[in-house]
């Protein structure tokens, strides 16, 4: 049992979030102050706010990541609450990026990718240890290439973790866990979301529990149903992680936290109901059971954003605010990185 199930579920998380903070981080110091200013200029309305934190949520790849620099962002005054919602919105549709290219089927490229990755990174380190100054001025292209290569390097182990998490499949349905799992599910689909949700607030990250839901799912372990719920209620739990960095800070920074639960509990209690239709749309969209389970985390995502996009035009939002004004004052001149 440990070395079919408990061994390669825990270690293979354990890889996946590894990979996902290493592809995190190194984009973060790639381009992460950049990013950040660039995403206090363009909230200046909840729309551009939603596309701007969609884009800058695809490439740091964590929309937890973007919510905690927000809060953190509003608590310092450095800006308004009402033009964080479009923030929270587009972090939402950006994370779904993760998954989209999990669905790829890419898994057994993983171990070649980690292998050109590490060698392109060794040898930027060593070409920028070695090469002049004024050479690496006049081509400043090794650390870009460094921070690249140590970003695919976290993309490959994270379909190394995918494929060493789908393994387990058989060995649960051999030993009946998934038919208990069934039972206890039966005529309802709130006992996968919360099984979701509790699984996502433990680890803290919706891409994980999703990224196992796939593995369980497309290897036959788990029916598509129960996995969209699943989904669903990852997303809820992924919001535990914003109210934790909003303990102890401002009103405002509180109110961006409880804004992020708001909307993803009420995604879920609409979506939730609609568990077979949304099960026929994926269904329609692909034929791969791992991919339908990313398509539903994109088009609850999507919908969810996009459904509460209008009620983010209320002015009654501005005046949250502890300033009491939505103008926010400009960042300070940012670092080099």
């Amino acid at each position: 049992m440990f070395q079919e199930i408990i061994f390669p579920v825990t270690f293979g998380l354990a890889l996946f979030l590894f990979g996902m903070k290493v592809m995190e981080a190194a984009l973060h110091a790639w381009a992460g102050p950049k990013l950040m200013r660039f995403l206090h200029t363009t909230t200046r309305t909840p729309w551009t706010g939603m596309l701007s934190s969609t884009f800058i949520t695809a490439i740091l790849q964590s929309s937890t990541a973007i919510t905690v620099m927000t809060i953190g962002l509003v608590n310092a005054g450095l800006l308004s609450y009402a033009r964080t919602l479009g923030i929270i919105l587009g972090g939402n549709i950006g994370t779904c990026i993760t998954t989209e290219l999990i669905a790829l089927n890419i898994a057994k490229l993983g171990v070649p990718m980690l292998l050109v990755s590490l060698l392109v990174w060794a040898g930027t380190v060593l070409g920028d240890e070695m090469l002049p100054a004024y050479v690496k001025r006049k081509f400043p292209l090794l650390l870009p290439l460094q921070f690249g290569a140590l970003t695919a390097a976290g993309f490959s182990l994270v379909m190394i973790a995918i494929r060493m998490m789908q393994s387990i499949g058989p060995a649960l349905e051999a030993r009946g866990a998934i038919d208990w799992l069934l039972a206890h599910a039966t005529g309802s689909l709130l006992w996968g979301a919360v099984a979701g949700a509790v699984l996502t607030a433990i680890i803290h990250s919706s891409a994980a529990v999703v990224a196992m839901t796939m593995g369980l799912v497309g290897s036959g372990a788990l029916p598509v149903e129960f996995g969209i719920a699943m989904v669903i209620g990852s997303n809820v739990g992924t919001c535990v992680t914003a109210l934790i960095a909003a303990i102890g800070g401002t009103r405002p920074g509180q109110f961006v936290a409880w804004s992020h639960v708001i909307l993803n509990v009420l995604g879920a209690a609409l979506f939730l109901p609609l568990t077979p239709w949304l099960e026929a749309a994926v269904n329609w969209l692909s034929s791969d059971l791992s991919a339908q389970i990313a398509h539903t985390q994109t088009i609850f995502n999507v919908v969810s954003s996009l459904l509460a996009l209008p009620f983010c035009y209320l002015p009654v939002w501005s005046r949250l605010d502890h300033s009491g004004s939505d103008a926010a004052p400009a960042l300070p001149p940012a670092k080099p990185v």
